[in-house]
């Protein structure tokens, strides 16, 4: 099966949160997919036409933190932290 390489270097760019440039022919083959991925991710593409570049963005900046892989990171309940003591970790001299 051959690899669109130019696929493969957009999606790259879009891990990486480089700008993608494009010419007008590449954005041409496939426009909606590409502003899809601008909506989707937040990265601009830009494209060369005659000498100059324009740049396609979203407007509202993608949420990063929607990005994120939801990983394993308590090892126990949420709710033994908020009812933990830290009184004995204090020293008086800290509170006001």
């Amino acid at each position: 099966m051959p690899y669109d390489i130019d696929l493969i270097t957009y999606v790259l760019g879009v891990i990486m949160n480089i700008m993608k440039t494009l010419t007008p022919s590449k954005l041409r083959e496939d426009i909606y997919r590409i502003l899809d991925k601008v909506l989707e991710t937040g990265v601009p593409i830009e494209v060369n036409r005659q000498g100059r570049r324009l740049k396609i963005s979203s407007e509202e900046p993608a949420n990063k933190l929607a990005n994120l892989k939801k990983r394993p990171y308590l090892k126990c309940d949420p709710e033994e932290i908020v009812h933990m003591d830290w009184s004995r970790e204090w020293e008086s001299h800290d509170l006001p």
